[in-house]
C-alpha cells in the first residue's frame, strides 16, 4: 500500500496546536505560497542559481513537514541539499517530480479542508 500523502498524526498535531478554526487559513496560505516557491525553485534551476534553489526548497520542505506532507517535504529536502552542493544536474528530475507531486498534495489538503 502506498504511503499516504498526509501523515495523520502530524496533521492532527498541527490542528491541535493551531486550532481547528485556524487550520483552513493555514491550508489556504500553504496552497497559495507553495506554487510560488516551486516556480521560484524552477526559475533558480533554469538560471543556474543553486543558492536560490536551496532557499526555495528549504521553505517548501519546512512548511510541508509541518502539514505532515512528509514524502513531499523529503523531496524538497533533497532539492535543498542539491542546491547546497550546487548539483543542478541531478536537481532537474527531482524538480520535475516535485512539480508533479504538488498536484497530489494540493488535492489531499483541499480534501482535509472540506472535511472540517
Amino acid at each position: 500500500m502506498p504511503e499516504p500523502i498526509i501523515d495523520d498524526a502530524t496533521f492532527e498535531g498541527l490542528v491541535d496546536a493551531m486550532g481547528a478554526d485556524f487550520i483552513g487559513e493555514l491550508i489556504d496560505t500553504y496552497l497559495e505560497e507553495t506554487p510560488q516557491l516551486i516556480a521560484a525553485a524552477q526559475r533558480a534551476l533554469g538560471d543556474g542559481n543553486a543558492d536560490d534553489l536551496r532557499r526555495a526548497a528549504h521553505s517548501i520542505k519546512s512548511s510541508s513537514a509541518s502539514f505532515g506532507v512528509l514524502s513531499f517535504s523529503a523531496l524538497a529536502r533533497e532539492l535543498e541539499m542539491l542546491g547546497r552542493e550546487a548539483n543542478l544536474v541531478e536537481a532537474g528530475p527531482k524538480m520535475a517530480r516535485l512539480q508533479a507531486d504538488y498536484a497530489l498534495v494540493e488535492r489531499a489538503l483541499q480534501e482535509r479542508q472540506r472535511e472540517r
